[in-house]
């Protein structure tokens, strides 16, 4: 997980799970929307699961 990853994930974090497939992308845009912490946390646990 790098820096810029992270960052971008507190900003933005359906950007920052681009790479991890479709499903990914609309779980966290659909989190996202119902809160900004939410997303943000999907963002990174995505990020962060060493399986994907």
């Amino acid at each position: 997980m790098g820096f810029w990853r992270v960052l971008l994930s507190i900003i933005c974090p359906p950007l920052a799970v681009i790479d991890k497939g479709c499903g990914s992308i609309i779980i966290v845009f659909l989190l996202w929307l119902f809160g900004w912490v939410p997303g943000v946390i999907a963002a990174l646990v995505i990020i962060n699961n060493p399986k994907r």
